[in-house]
């Protein structure tokens, strides 16, 4: 049943692609200008250009299947051909991605494979490689760290995985409860021992020892970095953190940048995952929600801005939004973006739909709880002002200035 779900999404991610590209003008148009041919024969005529948009719509509408007329088996191997096609979806992806807003590329430009459609030669106008920001740059190294691990260890190894897997904890179920248990928003407390704007944030740092403290302070779920290079995590404390009998379901604040990282978390003790607007595109938005939805993973889908926010709200299926203060790209901090972002048809469409807003960034006080609760907020993430204490359960007290464990 898995595997006939999973070609069953397979197939449906393929049409959205197809029916997000055909139906956006503005895409079509930014593609077809940034590919252009040199010089070249074409049946025996000399021509400098070159439209490939029917063949290439052609490609994907047959499953990404050549047409015999232009791919030549004699002179193009077929690990070419699927290289081409796979940098082909990348580059309508990228198209797409521009037109919702999206300013992180998801990996270095580079110029499409070689042998691209048969006798011809092409090569897409790049930018210069090197990331734009931060996040530009955990993202690029992510989708070079994944696809690594892809090579280890495969999708199938994964699914196997999942049957002996424990089961999915209800994270939003967690976190309405402490909401009526308390009357203040959730707390997903997050294991973090450092980040790239605040360096090492706790030098004797032991993730089942915070994880507990947390959870004897009154943390509705816990949110454990698994980031390596920018957060020194692993999936590793992820592991360890469900195997020590810690009760609070557990969110993997993991980069995702590729499906396979789901199954991935899944089987290393997720209950929950995080989806950055910022990063990926409303079709990749959607695929996920339905493998988190097949494999039993809730979805906290995290935006930053207004439009953002919109593209989220016209998306079914999110139950989970969080807002984060900070500014992906620049790394400040204004809390008083969760407020911009909840007020008038905004925060309509949240009532509406049923959505659990997580504010997350710049929460130190209680006055700053205070703050994002009367914006509407139901949940917030913290991880700075209290894993930083020599104490964390103490730091719980602190940051909502009573005890929320009983």
């Amino acid at each position: 049943m898995a595997g006939l779900a999973s070609s069953k999404i397979s197939s449906d991610f393929h049409s959205l692609l197809y029916t997000s590209y055909t139906q956006n003008p503005s895409s079509r148009s930014k593609f077809r200008k940034s590919i252009y041919f040199p010089s070249a024969l074409i049946d025996g005529q000399g021509a400098t250009s070159y439209s490939v948009r029917s063949r290439q719509m052609n490609h994907v509408k047959c499953g990404m299947k050549a047409a015999s007329s232009i791919v030549d088996p004699s002179s193009v191997s077929v690990v070419d051909e699927l290289k081409s096609k796979e940098w082909e979806i990348g580059a309508l992806k990228d198209e797409l991605a521009a037109t919702q807003g999206i300013r992180i590329r998801r990996q270095p430009p580079t110029d499409p494979p070689l042998h691209y459609v048969g006798p011809f030669e092409f090569r897409l106008q790049n930018e210069e490689n090197t990331p734009r920001n931060i996040l530009e740059e955990i993202v690029w190294n992510k989708h070079v760290e994944v696809t690594q691990m892809k090579e280890k260890v495969t999708i199938d190894s994964l699914k196997k995985a999942l049957e002996s897997a424990h089961p999915p904890r209800h994270f939003i179920g967690a976190l309405k409860a402490s909401y009526l248990r308390t009357g203040f928003p959730g707390l997903i407390a997050e294991v973090k021992k450092a980040s790239p704007s605040r360096g090492v944030l706790r030098e004797d740092f032991d993730p089942v020892e915070v994880a507990k403290a947390y959870e004897k302070g009154g943390a509705a779920c816990l949110s454990v970095l698994t980031d390596a290079k920018y957060f020194q995590g692993c999936f590793e404390n992820l592991e360890a953190i469900r195997n020590a009998g810690v009760q609070c379901p557990l969110l993997c604040k993991e980069f995702i940048v590729d499906a396979w990282q789901l199954y991935y978390a899944r089987t290393k003790g997720a209950d929950a995952v995080l989806l950055i607007a910022a990063v990926l595109p409303d079709l990749d938005i959607k695929y996920m929600l339905k493998i988190c939805k097949m494999i039993g993973l809730t979805a906290l889908v995290e935006v930053h801005d207004e439009n953002e926010m919109d593209r989220m709200l016209a998306i079914d299926g999110i139950q989970l939004i969080g807002i984060n203060n900070r500014n992906l790209e620049t790394f400040k901090v204004d809390i008083s973006n969760t407020k911009k972002l909840l007020e008038g048809e905004r925060g309509e469409k949240i009532r509406q739909k049923d959505i659990i807003v997580v504010g997350e960034s710049g929460l130190f006080t209680p006055a700053d709880i205070a703050y994002v609760q009367e914006a509407g907020v139901k949940a917030i993430l913290v991880g700075e002002s209290i894993v930083k204490q020599k104490d964390p359960t103490q730091g719980i007290r602190q940051l909502f200035g009573k005890d929320i464990s009983s």
